[in-house]
């Protein structure tokens, strides 16, 4: 399996291979010793040369993010055999974009005012979960029609945040 990977705004070609049972990986064309299981939802054991991480996925309808340890990267992974991942359209799409809660929390802060004009990327709302803030950042360019939360409320997974068109 080949993926196209970007951490950071960095971008890495990487290739899977599963070959008696164990993980061949290849990065940027670099051979890495790697053993990896997944050990509860979200949340992969990997063991690199020798040496043990804990990477958990974070993963809202807009961004996808990587915690190793302490340390939150940005990522965004891309299989090029995918017609999913094939670009059609325009980037940003078009239409009624909803920022969705990814995990249940507190509403700690609201960075946007209806009505305001956003840009794609743009922080909207930051949620607290499990003493971890996260920011949910606008999809899309557009126009922020609403706010469907309240500073310190209570918010369970999936829940609608806002509307941006």
């Amino acid at each position: 399996m080949i993926y196209e990977v970007n951490i950071d705004g960095q971008d890495y070609r990487l290739e899977l291979d599963r070959v008696d049972g164990l993980w061949q990986c290849r990065l940027d064309g670099r051979e890495i010793r790697l053993d990896a299981i997944l050990a509860r939802p979200d949340v992969l054991s990997v063991l690199i040369d020798g040496k043990a991480y804990e990477v958990k996925r974070e993963h809202s309808s807009t961004d996808l993010h990587l915690w190793v340890g302490s340390a939150r990267y940005a990522a965004r992974l891309r299989d090029p055999r995918s017609l999913r991942n094939r670009g059609y359209g325009a980037a940003d799409g078009g239409g009624t974009r909803r920022l969705l809660a990814p995990m249940p929390g507190k509403i700690v802060r609201i960075l946007a005012q209806e009505k305001a004009e956003v840009e794609a990327g743009q922080g909207i709302i930051v949620v607290e979960a499990m003493k971890m803030q996260n920011e949910i950042k606008s999809p899309k360019k557009g126009i922020l029609q609403r706010i469907l939360v309240t500073e310190g409320a209570n918010v369970n997974a999936s829940d609608v945040l806002a509307i941006v068109e």
